[in-house]
């Protein structure tokens, strides 16, 4: 997810017409139905610290309970509300506190991008071709007040999540593919009986059944959303939910100061008789919001923070002390994840609504630059196209190729500039998210770079929490404020090229009220191309056209391509039970624990 930035690993057959083959394939992947205990079954490794001790295995494994642990964040929390968040960080922490349908596996290494039920007693069973999925839940599981929670209060929670005027920032999966009729929000029906969402049926407290406008054979990927995690319709507050939401997990909210700090504990009605996936091991868990990234890095390396809750890895600085210190080497951890950090070159900005002007850009970036602000070759590798090498399908490419040093190919790009009627370069403004070293460091370096043909930069920061919902993301103000530029990032919602490049690239997703992922991508033939590919049975042509999709994004240069990320996680030596989820690609918030 840039946003949501979730970046996963394994290969699922993901279709939108499910044969019986494929529907095998599929729930093969997924685990078939059998869910995991809390360490995944992946291997344990002793106390013993190691540099990638935590990758694939899991470091310092134990079932102790107890102690505190504390996570500190840069910058606000993305929204505590499990129908208006999109960062992969806050998809691994609402685990914590709310139940899905299906969830991400709490295991180490490509476990962990597995599917398994949650909330649900199995994975979802499907019908009329994959239109159709039916779900029955566990028996016995509660909400914090003690109500046990039925089919209608998950329902709810999906209905409300499509209303994206009070929710603009979750995913739009459920708008996308769920057969609406028409049905906007709860808080709009005008049905006197409201029955509701008729796409959604609950035919008993224990069961609900979706139905679809088309066959998805993968939406089980879509049951794994916070959007799932139950609701009870009584106690929502519309946008002010975020401010107590009501606990299905193991842990509930203490207290809740927005913008400065919240805190968790147990929850007194979390049965782990009906949750065989959570081991809940600390008593409390305390979060710390709006601060210092570098400062967050040092007390980490100190002691006095366990986890950087972004889990994006440490900042350039730290990154550095760490690697050339062996005795602090040991305790971090390093992967390749399904990421990409990328810049969005806006067609609604003049005069990047000539492609010639956005292909200078794209010549004139200094790609070196770009991945020394992430670090240099330990915070990934210089992304030439849009696909990380780990999705199936993916192909590397280079359509603007940056010279034989990478530092960019200055005469093409003067070439390009003379062909879009600046010769002379022109200016626009690059948004950054303000909390983020590395984005305002990307922006320096195109600064830079760009200024070398005449491109002139203004450089402009937003707070990370809105970024997408009232600035970068919102059409008309990138539009009218001259965002000509925009810094993001995505990691893929889930591990296949459709859950990697749709919320990107797909221009039926951008909604006026913002909240958009897509921020510049509006190509008709990239529409067809997924339609094209939601058709298409045949693996092999189907990653293919995932390929074909990457390409035609590429020769519109409306996305500027930079680093395919790799991060360096810290684990204090308090911690237990840590490994990486690649469901995540970041530790697993889930099953941390902290030595009394």
């Amino acid at each position: 997810m840039n946003r949501g930035e979730p970046a996963v690993k394994t290969r699922p057959a993901v279709t939108a017409t499910a044969t019986g083959a494929a529907l095998a394939i599929l729930l093969a992947a997924c685990g078939g139905g059998t869910s995991t205990s809390g360490n995944g079954g992946g291997t344990a490794t002793a106390g013993v610290a190691a540099f990638n001790a935590g990758v694939g295995s899991v470091f310092n494994p134990s079932d102790a309970k107890g102690g505190t642990l504390r996570l500190a964040h840069s910058g606000d929390f993305d929204s505590l509300d499990p129908a208006d968040t999109y960062y992969a960080y806050s998809w691994n922490f609402i685990r914590l506190y709310g139940r899905s349908l299906v969830m991400f596996a709490p295991a180490p290494g490509a476990k962990g991008s597995t599917l398994v039920p949650d909330l649900a007693a199995t994975l979802g069973v499907p019908s009329d071709n994959a239109k159709t999925w039916t779900y029955h839940l566990r028996p016995g599981v509660k909400f914090e007040d003690g109500t046990l929670i039925t089919a209608k209060d998950v329902k709810y929670a999906v209905e409300r999540s499509l209303d994206k005027t009070v929710f603009p920032d979750g995913p739009t999966y459920f708008n996308d593919f769920l057969d609406l009729q028409g049905y906007t929000s709860p808080y709009k029906d005008a049905d006197p009986n409201k029955l509701g969402l008729k796409a959604i049926e609950t035919p008993d407290d224990a069961t609900i059944v979706f139905h679809l406008l088309k066959p998805f054979s993968g939406f089980d990927y879509f049951a794994q959303l916070p959007a799932t995690i139950p609701v009870p319709a009584a106690k929502d507050t519309g946008a002010n939910y975020k401010q107590h939401v009501v606990s299905s997990g193991p842990y509930k909210f203490d207290t809740n100061s927005i913008g400065k700090s919240f805190t968790l504990v147990r929850n007194d009605s979390w049965d782990v008789g009906t949750d065989p996936n959570r081991k809940a091991l600390p008593d409390r868990i305390e979060v710390t919001l709006n601060v210092n990234a570098d400062d967050i890095d040092n007390r980490l390396l100190s002691g006095d923070v366990d986890v950087a809750i972004e889990g994006t890895g440490l900042q350039p600085a730290a990154q550095g002390r760490v690697l050339g210190d062996p005795s602090l080497k040991k305790n971090a951890d390093s992967a390749a994840i399904a990421r990409l950090w990328y810049t969005s070159i806006n067609p609604d900005v003049a005069p990047l609504d000539n492609i010639h002007c956005r292909k200078a850009v794209e010549y004139a970036n200094d790609k070196v630059s770009y991945q020394n602000a992430y670090g240099g070759p330990a915070g990934g590798d210089i992304a030439t196209n849009m696909m990380p090498p780990m999705i199936p399908g993916a192909q590397k490419f280079d359509v603007y190729p940056g010279g034989a040093d990478n530092h960019g190919d200055v005469p093409k790009a003067k070439d390009e500039l003379k062909q879009c009627g600046q010769p002379n370069g022109f200016s626009t403004t690059m948004s950054y998210r303000a909390e983020r070293p590395r984005e305002k460091a990307v922006a320096e370096g195109m600064q830079q770079a760009l200024a070398r043909v005449g491109i002139k930069l203004t450089l402009k920061g937003f707070p990370q929490s809105d970024y997408f919902k009232l600035y970068a993301g919102k059409p008309a103000y990138a539009k009218a404020n001259n965002l000509g530029l925009m810094t993001n990032g995505w990691g893929a919602d889930w591990p296949d090229g459709f859950g990697f490049l749709q919320q990107i690239v797909d221009s039926r997703v951008i909604r006026a009220t913002g909240g958009n992922t897509n921020l510049s991508v509006k190509v008709p033939d990239v529409d067809k191309l997924l339609d094209q590919a939601l058709l298409t049975t045949d693996l092999v042509a189907r990653e293919q056209i995932w390929s074909q999709i990457d390409r035609t994004v590429m020769d519109n240069a409306v996305v500027l391509p930079g680093v395919w990320a790799k991060t360096l996680v810290y684990r204090p030596s308090n911690l237990t039970n840590v490994f990486v989820n690649d469901g995540f690609g970041m530790y697993d918030y889930l099953a941390l624990g902290v030595k009394k």
